[in-house]
């Protein structure tokens, strides 16, 4: 059985889990609480960090990027990148658009502070940093509806890896109660669709445990 090492709310392990459920890849959840720096852990991955994936035959692989350009070669059968080279461009870019622009400028400032902070107690939320976050997120909700005002989806007319990483960080900002989806309607229907992808709505539905989220579903808050 395949093996993914995630942690809740991690944007970068929801990005695979959300890959690995499109093509259909039967695999298992283990919780990875990377600050316990567990040595068995380090073995798989030195860099200590979040997502690692371990295949049927033993080989191991960590980042989500590089995981997740292996399940493409792999198993091409359900394409996530593009049918062509311009197209695997556009969703890579968008993939790190989302991976590190908007992981810098809203998960981190959002999630880290106001659910991770709380898991390691390290104190109560920097409110400069919380307030920065909730600036920021719109406009990258407005660029969502940019894109797919004109386009079916955000890299182009399919389905890629590029709405799996936007969702991904999405998914886990709104766990915290922080996205603003009544003022933003077109990103918001995207969205919808994105709810009605193999195993998304099952992932939506997870509960840290001891943090309920500031919100029950996205339809509430639509």
């Amino acid at each position: 059985m395949r093996i993914l090492y995630h942690f809740w709310l991690n944007p970068f392990s929801r990005k695979v889990r959300m890959a690995l459920l499109e093509k259909e890849l039967p695999f298992e959840l283990r919780i990875e609480k990377i600050w316990e720096r567990r040595t068995e852990f380090l073995a798989m991955n030195p860099a200590g960090d979040l997502p690692v994936f371990i295949e049927q035959d033993g080989t191991t692989l960590s980042n989500s990027e590089v995981i997740c350009e292996y399940l493409e070669e792999v198993y091409p059968e359900v394409n996530l990148l593009g049918r062509d080279p311009v197209q695997r461009a556009e969703t890579r870019r968008l993939v790190n658009w989302f991976d590190n622009k908007f992981n810098r400028e809203v998960t981190e400032n959002l999630v880290n502070e106001k659910l991770m902070k709380s898991i390691l107690n390290l104190g109560e939320p920097h409110g400069p940093t919380v307030r920065a976050g909730r600036a920021n997120i719109h406009y990258h909700l407005d660029y969502i509806g940019f894109l797919t005002e004109r386009r079916e989806w955000l890299a182009g007319d399919m389905f890629s890896l590029a709405d799996l990483a936007a969702a991904a960080h999405l998914s886990a900002v709104d766990y915290v109660g922080d996205v603003p989806w009544g003022e933003h309607e077109t990103a918001g229907k995207w969205y919808e669709k994105i709810l009605s992808r193999p195993g998304f709505g099952d992932l939506v539905k997870e509960r840290v445990p001891g943090f309920e989220p500031k919100v029950d579903d996205f339809m509430k808050t639509g």
